[in-house]
């Protein structure tokens, strides 16, 4: 039977991509975690398709047996801030296809390292799945590819409170603030500061117009190694829109040697939970993403834009690695190496699987301003 492990498998959203394959696939799916009561609740939550196996991901030998017998492995275990490329280099040295959901470029880079060595072990590796990044750089590609020359994309996303998910997406968010990052823009790279240039975004209902700021994520170079484009923006924002300022206070007003410190990251991460646990009743979990390309069509400058919206972010972050998982293991998607979304996976490929999913993303064409 085909087997697919799925480290850090009893999170929020290790646990959401549990439940998308076990919906799209016939896959046996073995959850990974360190703690066995919240993993056997997990599991049996989704079913008898659905085994637990207590694992600590320091452990390098029950690691390597536990790779070596399954067909895919997906990483799930954040934050990547952390994360070395240990995982993916032990599945290319068996031979195992390789799903992850970090989101953080400093583990983009390591892993992107590893294309030439996963190339030539035929081992298909795929980084940065889930909603953004993941879903958001397909819909990227959507906008690029109708267009003839793309100069520029803006890439928003919006979350709603927690966004279904767990602390340990508040602790990505956190580390997000400890420096400055570098974007491209009318070709060449700039230093930003996190959490800055506020911008008033129009997502489609129940959002409307909101804030979102510069956030350091892997589309901010994925996106300009990908396509030949001046520029590329990546802005983040959280409804409601408390929780903006709070985030730009902490960024532009702390010491930045409070924002390296572990112990205050947690400390931030676990009353932001708290937070949101109380927020989320009012606000809801949901996500929106809105991609815009801007170039050329038939020789008249144009604008392309697609957005998605979806009530659970945790749920939807499922679709985007589950349907991954479910090309690789039915043999539609094959290309060794390791890659983002936007290298690996055709726009035909993506728009099939999230109708398979319920997954509505709106596409138009914007008018020009004069």
């Amino acid at each position: 039977m085909t087997q697919v492990l799925i480290l850090g498998g009893s999170g929020r959203i290790g646990s959401s991509v549990a439940a998308d394959l076990v919906a799209h696939t016939q896959a046996q799916v073995i959850l990974t975690g360190r703690h066995e009561a919240a993993g056997m609740s997990v599991t049996q939550e989704l079913g008898s398709k659905v085994k637990f196996l207590a694992l600590d991901l320091a452990d390098d030998s029950v690691l390597r047996d536990a790779i070596a017998s399954c067909n895919l492995v997906i990483h799930c275990a954040g934050p990547f801030h952390y994360r070395d490329d240990r995982v993916l280099k032990l599945c290319i040295k068996e031979g195992v296809n390789y799903l992850d959901v970090s989101d953080h470029p400093s583990y983009t880079r390591k892993a992107l390292d590893c294309r030439e060595e996963a190339a030539a072990a035929g081992v298909t590796a795929i980084v940065n799945t889930g909603i953004f990044p993941g879903i958001s750089n397909s819909m990227v590609r959507q906008c690029v590819e109708q267009l003839d020359e793309t100069d520029r994309i803006h890439l928003s996303y919006l979350v709603s409170g927690s966004g279904g998910s767990g602390v340990t997406v508040m602790r990505t968010t956190f580390l997000g603030l400890q420096k400055p990052f570098e974007v491209w823009i009318d070709g060449q790279w700039q230093e930003i500061k996190p959490y800055s240039d506020r911008e008033v975004i129009e997502f489609p209902p129940p959002y409307g117009r909101t804030g979102v700021y510069w956030f350091d994520m892997p589309e901010a170079f994925t996106l300009p190694e990908t396509f030949p484009v001046k520029t590329v923006i990546t802005k983040f924002g959280t409804v409601p829109d408390f929780y903006n300022y709070l985030t730009w206070s902490v960024a532009h007003w702390w010491p930045s040697s409070w924002l390296r410190n572990r112990y205050v990251i947690e400390f931030l991460a676990r009353v932001s939970h708290r937070m949101t646990d109380v927020s989320d009743r009012f606000t809801g979990v949901g996500v929106a993403i809105r991609s815009e390309a801007s170039g050329r069509k038939d020789g008249q400058p144009a604008k392309f834009c697609s957005t998605l919206v979806h009530e659970n972010t945790a749920v939807a972050a499922g679709y985007g690695t589950g349907s991954l998982a479910e090309l690789l293991l039915t043999g539609k998607l094959k290309k060794p190496g390791v890659w983002a979304v936007e290298q690996a996976l055709p726009t035909d490929l993506f728009e099939h699987t999230m109708q398979s999913r319920g997954l509505n993303i709106h596409q138009e064409w914007l008018p020009q301003k004069n």
